[in-house]
């Protein structure tokens, strides 16, 4: 990845406040100055924006105009949007999803479920590397094994996330989401809130997202996880078989 990519994606991952240059230069690993020179640079042409009220790093106008035109060929939304509320519907709980960027899950949509007691993990535009989320942990477990493999050897998950993604325990939840069907996560990013994926699949085959729930613990005991997954599995087929539709007649990438 380039150093100016690396700039323009610590931004959109940025809170809504955006960064100042000496938390853009921390979270892209490149010096400060140079991290302020780059930026300068990427806001002279519209990409990135600094109000002078706040100092701090945000996208720019010209990310809207290019992201407008690059959905007209990629934008999933319209089509997921009501799978998404479907299952939020059949479940209660909160569902999203979530697409594959290289080696992380970007959520793209969330759909309140009825329970009244929620989690917030997720929410447009946040992002997990593979095999963290439910999401990504279904996506990378649905992977060629090759694929997945080289991921497994490239990131060590534990600096970030802790010992519960370690190699090992890694493995095993790959192992039985293979076996399930669908991913389980039991409250490995914020206690008491479990979260459950399925993967979904391009025209090729490929995982190139997935739907995912999530909700607190009370309500994912084992025989209502078994009764979730077949929901996910469900409704993952569902949204699978109208990509592969859409990419028929488009002629189009999903």
């Amino acid at each position: 990845m380039s150093r100016a990519s690396a700039v323009l994606r610590a931004v959109g991952r940025a809170p809504a406040e955006g960064l100042t240059t000496t938390e853009l230069a921390a979270a892209t690993g490149i010096n400060r100055s140079t991290a302020h020179r780059i930026a300068s640079a990427l806001a002279r042409d519209g990409l990135l924006d600094r109000p002078t009220t706040t100092g701090r790093w945000l996208l720019g106008p010209e990310t809207y105009l290019l992201g407008a035109v690059a959905a007209r060929r990629y934008d999933v939304t319209a089509l997921a949007r009501d799978v998404v509320r479907s299952l939020a519907g059949a479940t209660g709980e909160s569902a999203f999803y979530s697409v594959r960027r290289g080696d992380e899950t970007v959520c793209l949509l969330r759909e309140e479920g009825s329970f009244p007691l929620r989690s917030f993990v997720l929410h447009e535009g946040v992002r997990f590397p593979l095999g963290v989320a439910s999401a990504g942990l279904a996506i990378l477990a649905h992977l060629p094994t090759a694929e997945a493999e080289r991921y497994l050897t490239a990131h060590d998950l534990t600096a970030a996330w802790g010992e519960a993604h370690g190699d090992a325990a890694l493995r095993e939840r790959l192992r039985q989401t293979r076996t399930d069907g669908y991913a389980t996560n039991p409250a490995l990013l914020v206690e008491g809130s479990w979260g459950m994926g399925a993967a979904v699949f391009d025209h090729t085959g490929e995982p190139s997202g997935a739907l995912s729930l999530t909700g607190v613990e009370t309500r994912f005991g084992p025989e209502r996880r078994r009764v979730l997954g077949r929901l996910l599995l469900d409704h993952a087929h569902r949204l699978s078989q109208g990509l592969a539709q859409r990419a028929a007649r488009s002629g189009q990438p999903v």
